[in-house]
């Protein structure tokens, strides 16, 4: 039996080490394609001097407009409006909800939304409208 030379063993090395990143590079992890909030109109915690007249959400990718909730809830915890959210005419990634005049006060933005994959996003922020300044 021949003992190992220095050249055979780096050979092996450098064998083996090639047919392990050929191995890892096959290997290709799962993609995550769910649909993520990318810009909300008003911001998650905006302290906003005037009321917003909708709120707009983005997302990353498009949404099945069948299956999109957003809803705007007051102090209590109550429905601003039963207006159906529309997905936007203009970006399928996008959502609207039109808004009735809003006093000042803490609201809370909620949505649901199903993505092109299957996977349902659910989630919620708040944002204020703050009280007007006396004498203004």
């Amino acid at each position: 039996m021949k003992p190992w030379t220095v050249g055979a063993l780096k050979r092996m090395v450098a064998g083996a080490t090639i047919t392990l990143a050929m191995a890892l590079s096959l290997h290709t992890p799962p993609v995550v394609a769910h649909a993520m909030l990318v810009k909300a109109e008003p911001a998650r915690r905006a302290a906003l001097a005037k009321a917003p007249a909708q709120v707009r959400l983005w997302f990353n990718e498009e949404v099945e407009k069948d299956y999109a909730a957003l809803t705007v809830l007051d102090g209590d915890k109550r429905p601003l409006t039963e207006v159906i959210p529309q997905i936007s005419a203009d970006d399928p990634k996008s959502i609207v909800l039109p808004l009735p005049e809003l006093p000042p006060g803490k609201y809370t933005v909620k949505f649901r939304v199903l993505s092109v994959d299957g996977h349902v996003v659910d989630s919620s922020y708040d944002f204020t409208v703050k009280s007007k300044a006396p004498g203004k």
